[in-house]
């Protein structure tokens, strides 16, 4: 892997882990890991993890929500 290839992998991490508590705000996440396209980091974002973010977000929250719910 490049240091590029590193460095954005690294960046659509952060941005998975930050989806999974700010879903609804995709576009101030990107910023936040670095990118200034919106449409850049979706396509990205896909690329590595089969499904665009607003679409992950959603899987996530939806796999944490049972989850969180049977804590007391």
């Amino acid at each position: 892997m490049s240091p590029i290839q590193f460095q954005k992998h690294i960046r659509l991490q952060a941005a998975r882990l930050l989806l999974a508590n700010n879903p609804n705000d995709i576009t101030a996440v990107g910023h936040r890991v670095g990118y200034d396209n919106p449409s850049q980091f979706s396509r990205e974002y896909r690329r590595m993890f089969g499904a665009p973010p607003s679409h992950d977000a959603v899987r996530m929250r939806g796999e944490a929500g049972p989850a969180t719910a049977a804590l007391p």
